[in-house]
C-alpha cells in the first residue's frame, strides 16, 4: 500500500468510472480508494517534499508535448490477486514519463523498467472475487475513453491530492 509522502503520475480516464464501480459493487475491498479511474503513468514519483517548482515545470512541459489519446478499452485479464483492463495507446505516454525520469523506477522495478500500461480494476483477493468482478466489468466493454491531462497527485494522511493537473496540448 502507498505510504504517505508518495506522490505519482496518472492519467484519469472518467469514462471508466463505470467499471470501477462495478468492481467496488461486487468486491469493495479490492478496488484501492482515493483515486478515480485512472492509469499509472509513473509510480511511485517523486517523494512529496520533493515536488519543487521545476519538477511541477517539467511535468507540465511534458504533458504539452503530448497530444490527447482516444481509446478503446477492450478487454478484461485477470491474473491471481489482479484485474486489469490493458491501455497499450497510453504506453507511449508511459514511455515518456519514465524516459523524462529514468532514476525513478515504475512501481519499484517489480514489472521491469516499462510495464505495461494499465486501468487497475481490482488487487488482492481470492480469485473467485476476481471472478466475480470479471461477471460484472466485462459486459461494459468496449468503452471508449479519452486522455487529456496528466495529474502529479500525492499521498498525505487524508488522501490523495492533486498538485498539478497538466493538459495535453501538442
Amino acid at each position: 500500500m502507498p505510504e504517505p509522502g508518495t506522490s505519482a503520475l496518472v492519467i484519469l480516464l472518467p469514462a471508466a468510472e463505470p467499471v470501477l464501480a462495478a468492481a467496488r459493487r461486487t468486491a469493495p475491498t479490492l478496488v484501492r480508494p482515493g483515486l478515480p479511474a485512472h492509469v499509472t503513468a509513473l509510480y511511485p514519483f517523486l517523494p512529496a517534499h520533493e515536488l519543487t517548482d521545476e519538477v511541477v515545470d517539467a511535468v507540465r512541459a511534458l504533458a504539452a508535448g503530448v497530444r490527447p489519446v482516444d481509446l478503446r478499452l477492450t478487454e478484461l485479464a485477470v491474473a491471481p490477486g489482479f484485474s486489469a483492463v490493458a491501455t497499450p495507446a497510453l504506453q507511449p505516454i508511459a514511455d515518456a514519463v519514465c524516459a523524462r525520469w529514468p532514476g525513478v523506477l515504475p512501481y519499484g522495478g517489480r514489472f521491469g523498467p516499462t510495464p505495461a500500461a494499465h486501468l487497475t480494476v481490482a488487487m488482492g483477493g481470492a480469485e473467485a472475487d476476481h471472478e466475480r468482478v470479471a461477471e460484472q466489468v466485462r459486459p461494459l466493454l468496449p468503452l471508449d475513453a479519452r486522455a487529456e491531462e496528466l495529474h502529479l497527485v500525492a499521498l498525505d494522511e487524508a488522501g490523495w491530492e492533486t498538485r498539478l493537473v497538466a493538459p495535453f496540448g501538442a
